[in-house]
């Protein structure tokens, strides 16, 4: 049987966020998809169309998963995450929440 595919989404503000939660959902037996860096945090300068272009690479990161986990750390959900769920729930995926 296949393990679930599970693409971590959150500002990646929230590094070790995503850092525990690859780790967590890979111990869980998930095959886990993560963002490709931390942008701001790792003084990378992005241009607007790379922002485009990781943004896009997300949305198909989303279509291959069986559900997203939303690292929503204190509470938080910015914009980009908040179109990330709404694009995973109109494809049909499920849709967890690091925080209740």
């Amino acid at each position: 049987m296949k393990p679930p595919v599970v693409t971590l989404c959150g500002s990646i503000k929230f590094k070790q966020a995503f850092i525990d939660a690859n780790y967590n959902e890979t111990m869980m037996g998930n095959i886990v998809l993560s963002v490709g860096g931390f942008g701001h945090s790792e003084h990378l300068n992005l241009t607007e169309q790379d922002k485009q272009m990781l943004g896009d690479l997300h949305k198909r990161k989303i279509d291959i998963s069986d559900e997203i986990l939303v690292l929503n750390v204190g509470g938080y959900i910015g914009k980009s995450t908040e179109i990330e769920i709404q694009y995973a729930r109109e494809k049909g995926k499920a849709v967890r929440f690091l925080e209740a």
